[in-house]
């Protein structure tokens, strides 16, 4: 037994130990050990066969294996430098096997009109010279019918052909069918009530086609911009008071028999809710969060807006920062009730991460300099962390309108305490060169043309020139901008003018203007700034001889109260300035034809004159659009002092208000509040030019310059009666504007009644003239200025036709003066728009 058992185990041990040395004796060694100089390339022709060699990199023990070859065939297939690739064991080697692509001849586009070859040469990734990818291809022909889309053509067909060549070379020809543009063919909201579709129409982008829609693309499909007028209208919402508001589908359906899309906003408004409290807490020992009530934008009884609240909340954070809080967090809540419909804000202050910027990295800006998009962030690589900062700084980026889309995200730092910021941005065209034409009653036809930069050199800097003829008005202007002054925000501005106002209808006189003015501007806050300005121009006159034959010299002032009816006749041209021949007629010769007044023969006398003046304006906007507000207030209040130098002095003060707020129906009130005094400094006399000349722009129904102070001193033989201008104004307006609302909303047609009135008065300009004898004396009280100077309020009411068209805004008056002074010109009609192509 024993013997048995010693014999089993030495065949076991024998057979483990055969089995052991098998591989050792009888297998060679697998290819997959084999050292990379025994790799064999075949196949290639440009590509060199070391260059294939280094794809397949050793493992650390020096011999290839199989991962490593796995690897490596993985990395050459991706350099798309090949069309097959194999890799095979002959013997003792690695053997790889390629087949190159084909190197592209050229890149043709054909059937494409809409769309330049160098806008598609741009985008595809395949060119010349380049490598020839199937994959590459596929991907261009996507991206070509994508471009193709996004200009509104669905209908798009995009056809790649592939044309052999000697030599592995191939020409890609890729063929365009390019269709029909796909419009928006209506656009409908359900669950809308507080607000009408007009209304919301207002709100997005996104608008139907019609008879005009050529003129520009806002009504081509697009659907990033469908998603991003759900934003708009939610936002809307929010700001309005519905809090809970959403905007739960947009729907986009194309109809083949309208050949277009249908696009449906579905809205759940929800309730309308106001600001019931407003409280401040903080969990920060030593920090007082009611001393921030006076940064809080939202009051009790208002409007629940979002909006402001979280401009409250970006402002309470910067200054939690300030005070020396840098890691302090704003978070503003509310408590809805809603049997009152209320909402009440509690802004709570409390300690956040510790987190620090450890980098900001920039992508995106090939042409734009880092420094002009970092200087837009209120912090800097080092500092703690800020949301707020970082969304104020995200805002900023947008205003300068020179990315279509900026986006900053955040990623994880090289610690648990540090964050990168990533800026995302895609750069826009930012040069535009226009042509201009309008028409007004007042100047007549003006064409501009212009050509501007708004980053000019990649440096954020704004240039400007342009040039302008008209019937009645002529001008070049230079204008340039440094928006970080020595790297502090605030804005650098230089304008060079030369203009001439011609004479009209309602001017006998032309004026020309060569001026200068630096400017600065500070933003205190988003909706108000300061700008300071300094003002050198000089002025001149010039006059038609017929309205300046009348001016008599020195010898008519020695014979002024005594002159002969034949030295009327003959020397004076039939003028009797002192009535001695007792003709009740103080000109009856050369006045017939018509004369200047007085004040403007003397300045023309006088010469061109220097005028140097400081000043600044105040402005105040909180309107919720530039161009066509509905809602908000904006104020302007501006002063110039007129002495630093220069001939003339003065102190110029003037306020304008505008007031939008919405009514029911979609009709908005505008209420405009206006006022100006000239103030004289010193014993210097005020010129006619300093005054302030009124017409339809502070009351309609009035010609240009048609209000206020006028010369009457020759009225009854046909003198021009010039406007003398007043040193003292105020208007006040209230208009209705209201849509048409049997017009499709893109028409952009809207009208208007008003109410004006008004007043101009206090002419303080020259009224005598020695050198001439027009001097008032007691034996001649009316050979001076005769002129009429009442203060007289003057009216109007009437009706008005908006059009927000695509030559631009457009606007008809047509206005009937109710009281007015007994010299006032009227005009009841009155046109005026243009526009850039």
């Amino acid at each position: 037994m024993s013997v048995l058992r010693a014999w089993l185990v030495a065949v076991v041990v024998s057979g483990v130990s055969i089995a052991t040395s098998l591989p050792l004796v009888l297998l060679p060694q697998p290819a997959a050990a084999q050292a990379a100089e025994t790799i064999a390339v075949e196949g290639n022709r440009r590509v060199e066969a070391e260059t294939v060699r280094s794809y397949f990199r050793p493992a650390a023990s020096g011999q290839l294996d199989q991962p490593t070859i796995d690897e490596g065939l993985k990395a050459l297939i991706a350099t798309g430098l090949f069309q097959d690739v194999r890799v095979n064991r002959v013997g003792g080697h690695i053997v790889v096997s390629v087949v190159e692509n084909a190197v592209i001849g050229r890149v043709a586009f054909e059937g494409n009109k809409k769309i330049k070859d160098e806008q598609l040469s741009a985008e595809v990734q395949s060119k010349p010279r380049g490598t020839y990818s199937r994959a590459m291809v596929q991907s261009d022909t996507l991206r070509i019918a994508e471009i193709y889309r996004r200009s509104g053509r669905y209908d798009v067909r995009v056809t790649p052909e592939i044309i052999e060549q000697p030599s592995n070379r191939v020409d890609l020809i890729f063929t365009i069918v390019e269709g029909a543009k796909t419009g928006v063919k209506s656009i409908e909201f359900i669950g809308n009530s507080a607000f009408s579709a007009a209304r919301l129409h207002d709100v997005i982008k996104t608008h139907e086609s019609n008879l005009l829609s050529f003129l520009g693309n806002n009504d081509i499909y697009d659907p990033d911009r469908v998603e991003a007028d759900r934003d708009l209208i939610r936002r809307f919402y929010l700001k309005n008071g519905f809090a809970d508001a959403q905007v739960v589908a947009a729907l986009t359906e194309y109809d083949p028999d309208k050949k277009g899309f249908l696009v449906t906003f579905k809205i759940e408004e929800g309730q309308q809710y106001r600001v019931g409290t407003v409280d401040f807490r903080s969990s920060i020992a030593n920090f007082d969060a009611s001393s921030m009530r006076s940064f809080s934008r939202v009051n009790v009884g208002s409007l629940y807006n979002v909006e402001l609240l979280e401009k409250s909340t970006e402002e309470m954070q910067i200054e939690a920062s300030r005070r020396g809080y840098a890691f302090a967090v704003i978070r503003p809540s509310g408590d809805r009730n809603f049997e009152a419909h209320t909402v009440s804000v509690v802004f709570n202050v409390d300690e956040g991460p510790r987190t620090y910027i450890e980098r900001i990295n920039l992508r995106g800006n090939t042409r734009t300099r880092d420094y002009v998009i970092l200087r837009e962030f209120d912090i800097a690589e080092g500092d703690a962390y800020n949301r707020a900062l970082v969304d104020r700084a995200e805002r900023r980026l947008k205003n300068l309108d020179y990315f279509k889309s900026v986006k900053i995200t955040t990623e994880p730092g090289s610690s648990s305490d540090r964050v990168i910021l990533i800026v995302e941005m895609e750069e826009k065209s930012t040069g535009d060169f226009s042509i201009s034409g309008g028409y007004s009653t007042t100047d007549g036809a003006l064409a501009e043309v212009s050509i501007s930069e708004r980053n000019l050199l990649g440096r954020g800097l704004y240039g400007k020139a342009s040039v302008s003829y008209g019937q009645y008005s002529r001008g070049i202007s230079l204008s340039f901008v440094e928006p970080y002054l020595l790297d502090y925000r605030v804005a650098l501005g230089l304008d060079v003018s030369y203009r001439q106002q011609l004479a009209n209808s309602y001017t006998s006189y032309g004026v020309t203007t060569l001026g200068f003015a630096p400017r600065l501007g500070f933003a205190l806050r988003e909706d108000l700034s300061l700008q300071l300005r300094y003002s050198l121009y000089q002025q001149s006159i010039t006059l038609a001889d017929a309205y300046n034959n009348c001016n008599n010299n020195a010898a008519n002032a020695s014979l002024a109260f005594n002159p002969t009816p034949a030295y009327i006749k003959n020397v004076l041209g039939g003028v009797d300035p002192t009535n001695a021949t007792d003709s009740g007629v103080y000109g009856y010769g050369c006045y017939g034809d018509g004369e200047s007044s007085l004040p403007v023969r003397k300045e023309l006398a006088n010469g061109a004159t220097w005028t140097s003046a400081l000043g600044y304006t105040l402005n105040y906007n909180t309107l919720d659009n530039t161009k066509n507000p509905t809602d908000g207030l904006l104020i302007d209040f501006r002063q110039d002092f007129a002495g630093v130098g220069g001939d003339v002095t003065y102190l110029k003060t003037a306020l304008d208000t505008k007031y939008y707020t919405p009514l029911v129906s979609e009709i908005v009130s505008v209420i405009h509040l206006q006022g100006g005094i000239l103030n004289k400094l010193g014993d210097q006399e005020l010129r006619m030019l300093d005054h302030f000349q009124m017409g339809p722009n502070l009351v309609r129904g009035f010609a240009s310059n048609g209000i206020g102070p006028r010369d009457i001193t020759y009225a009854s033989l046909g003198a021009s009666g010039d406007a003398l201008g007043g040193t003292k104004y105020w208007g006040a307006s209230m208009e209705l504007q209201m849509p048409f609302w049997f017009l499709p909303k893109e028409v952009g047609l809207k009208g208007a009644v008003y109410a004006d009135a008004g007043s101009l008065w206090g002419y303080q300009g020259p009224t005598s003239w020695t050198a001439t004898g027009e001097v008032n004396t007691p034996s001649c009280p009316t050979c001076g200025l005769q002129y009429d100077d009442g203060n007289v309020v003057r009216s109007s009411v009437g009706v008005g036709l908006i059009w927000a068209s695509p030559f631009g805004p457009l606007r008809f008056d047509y206005a009937v003066p109710i009281t007015k002074g007994k010299y006032d010109v009227v005009q009841e009609f009155r046109f005026g728009g243009g526009t850039s192509f």
